[in-house]
């Protein structure tokens, strides 16, 4: 049996380990960066049997099992260029490198130095979690960190050019297509200054920064999504409780972090997949980022947030928050 087809056995025998250890990675990491304050989309994936028989077949691997790196992967894409080194130090910090990081940040290669190449970065890591491949080794994942323009541009071009291979590309196809990471650069560096700029300007009102500082930090328990429009009816009435507090923000992190247990069994509990909700459809509050606010005031300032509160929103709503946090109003 060819050193190719052990390595097609072994891989179909392990590649539901293998996406669990690249799933384990990318819930580690969607929390980090979280934490970060780092906007960015996570995902994950373990290779397809057709594409991991593809690649040892083309190249000439003598043991591909280990020689193909990227069985487990797992793919951040952050905002902006500027976040690319932000996000790459979390990865780095949180998880055990297992090679070099490759970065394809203008760069010269060797089709010359004037060609264009979509910016990116590589890290090999080792797999978060205590998987092991059936040798007994750690399984290991390649962390791909890019754009959302980038990632635009790879995902268009990935078959034209990659999947196909440079030499069935005619030329001037293949030069269009990289003429546009041009515009993929000039889209990065506009959104990173309107990010910058937006944080500045006094129109990004304070409820705006608050639900952002909430979002961030819901977004470690969760990655569920929320209804905007409700998040800012309940901030503009919590801000009333809190506008004296002009360090909240840190606050409301130090509170997350000293009661992440209680909260993590109230999201699992009550939170936008739990039976409660999916069943009931009652407390529709935990599932939206604001939630650890109200939990805070419950904890810290409940007839505070009682008197503001009944005045303006359901008092239902309220009840049913201080039910999952045991608090008697």
């Amino acid at each position: 049996m060819s050193v190719v087809n052990n390595a097609f056995q072994r891989y179909q025998a392990e590649r539901p380990r293998i996406e669990k250890a690249a799933q384990l990675t990318a819930a580690l990491l969607r929390r980090r960066m979280a934490r970060e304050r780092i906007t960015c989309e996570v995902t994950y994936r373990a290779k397809e049997i057709g594409s991991f028989i593809t690649k040892a077949y083309k190249k000439p691997y003598a043991d591909p099992w280990n020689e193909i790196t990227d069985k487990a992967g797992v793919r951040i894409i952050v905002q902006h260029k500027g976040l690319l080194d932000k996000a790459l130090q979390v990865v780095q910090t949180h998880l055990t490198p297992a090679g070099a990081v490759q970065d394809y940040r203008d760069e010269d290669d060797v089709k010359g130095k004037y060609t264009l190449q979509y910016p990116r970065l590589h890290a090999q890591v080792l797999a978060a979690g205590d998987l092991t491949d059936g040798d007994g080794n750690p399984y290991e994942c390649e962390i791909q960190i890019r754009t959302e323009a980038t990632d635009l541009w790879a995902r268009m071009s990935h078959r034209l050019l990659y999947k196909a291979g440079a030499t069935d590309v005619p030329p001037d196809v293949s030069r269009s297509l990289y003429r546009l990471i041009a515009l993929v650069e000039l889209y990065d560096l506009e959104v990173e200054r309107g990010v910058d700029v937006l944080a500045q300007h006094p129109d990004f009102t304070l409820s705006n920064r608050l639900l952002a500082e909430a979002e961030f930090l819901y977004r470690t328990f969760t990655d569920h999504e929320y209804r905007r429009d409700l998040s800012e009816d309940i901030i503009d009435v919590l801000l009333e409780t809190i506008e004296h507090e002009t360090d909240y923000p840190n606050k409301l992190a130090q509170f997350a972090e000293e009661h992440r247990l209680d909260l993590e069994a109230a999201y699992r509990d009550y939170g936008p997949t739990s039976e409660h909700f999916l069943t009931h459809g009652r407390y529709i509050l935990a599932s939206q980022p604001e939630s650890l606010i109200i939990f805070e005031r419950l904890s810290t300032a409940k007839m505070l947030l009682r008197g503001i509160w009944d005045d303006q929103l359901s008092e239902t709503m309220l009840n049913d928050m201080a039910e999952i946090w045991s608090v008697h109003l």
